[in-house]
């Protein structure tokens, strides 16, 4: 049988159900719900590399850094630390439970986490035009000192007090690409991209290094199907379905569309929402123009039914 190579992506809510569960051990539980219905695909003859986002799990580690240093003196972890910090923890939750389940239904594969580094373009205009919040709040004063003394970008967020912001660069190159190749060429299933990414800039010494950006999962995910050659993409996040005009009068449930249609509604600007469904929409559109032959986004439970061809929006070229 020829191999089948797919790409999923799952969002934050995979891990954090809601606000009331976020402990280490409410993430691990639901990753194993997750782990379930990927090892559905695996069983169903899948390949699979994983991409995960970590938004949450980086704004803690964080606010334990701000709280440590404020408390204890104890030095600040700069971004792309916690970046990697959150890949290795998101990234064994997910291995052990893939691991346990494979394992209980007597299928032999091994599982691995790939730290991964992502390439971004030092001269991307997000540089110049940060947007993305992250970390705690903080008083006029203390911000102002951080811009100066240590060069954040700062804003001031709806009256809830300062935070600092950051850009968020379009993925250019998957740097360990080479790895995780050859494990997914040995059947290993590879967890990598994780939460985007660590986002790395080259420097004129042609050296990578760490910068402070967060690289949406979404797009990392979607370079990384691209340059793997997958044969579908699969965007798990919190709904069964797209819908046009999502949460309006007229909201219409999509089972299907074609690029050209997930192009033209991507352009029309109202159906899908800036932070959370457009840029899915933008990932799986980059996919498909590069020869991806189809994509789905589903929430994890229904993964196996919508493979099936029950639910799911399914976008093809």
């Amino acid at each position: 049988m020829a191999k089948k190579l797919a790409v999923v992506a799952i969002g934050g809510n995979s891990l954090i159900k809601d606000n009331s569960k976020v402990s280490v051990e409410d993430q691990y539980q639901a990753a194993k719900e997750t782990a379930y219905h990927i090892v559905d695909m695996i069983e169903a003859g899948w390949d699979v590399a994983i991409g995960h986002g970590n938004g949450p799990q980086v704004g803690f580690i964080l606010r334990r850094s701000e709280i440590a240093a404020k408390v204890e003196g104890m030095h600040e972890v700069p971004l792309d630390v916690c970046g990697a910090d959150s890949q290795g923890a998101i990234g064994y939750a997910l291995q052990q439970n893939l691991q346990n389940e494979l394992r209980r239904r007597g299928i032999e594969k091994t599982v691995a986490t790939v730290v991964t580094q992502v390439r971004v373009d030092a001269n991307d205009k997000a540089f110049q035009n940060p947007t993305k919040p992250i970390g705690g709040f903080m008083d006029e004063a203390e911000a102002k000192r951080r811009q100066q003394e240590m060069g954040w970008n700062v804003v001031e967020d709806a009256g809830r007090g300062w935070r600092r912001v950051v850009a968020s660069p379009i993925p250019q190159e998957v740097v360990e690409l080479p790895a995780v190749k050859t494990l997914l060429d040995a059947g290993v299933v590879v967890i990598t991209v994780g939460g985007g990414g660590i986002p790395v800039i080259r420097n004129e010494q042609g050296d990578l290094q760490g910068v402070a950006a967060v690289i949406d999962k979404d797009y990392a995910s979607s370079l990384l199907a691209r340059q793997i050659n997958a044969d579908l993409m699969i965007i798990s996040t919190a709904v069964e379905k797209v819908a046009l005009n999502f949460g309006k009068p007229d909201q219409k449930w999509i089972d299907r569309m074609t690029l050209a249609e997930a192009k033209q509604y991507l352009a029309e600007g109202t159906h899908f929402a800036k932070g959370s469904m457009a840029p899915k929409i933008q990932a799986i559109i980059w996919f498909l123009e590069a020869g991806g032959k189809q994509a789905l986004i589903t929430n994890p439970e229904n993964i196996g039914r919508a493979l099936k061809g029950e639910t799911g929006t399914w976008i093809v070229p």
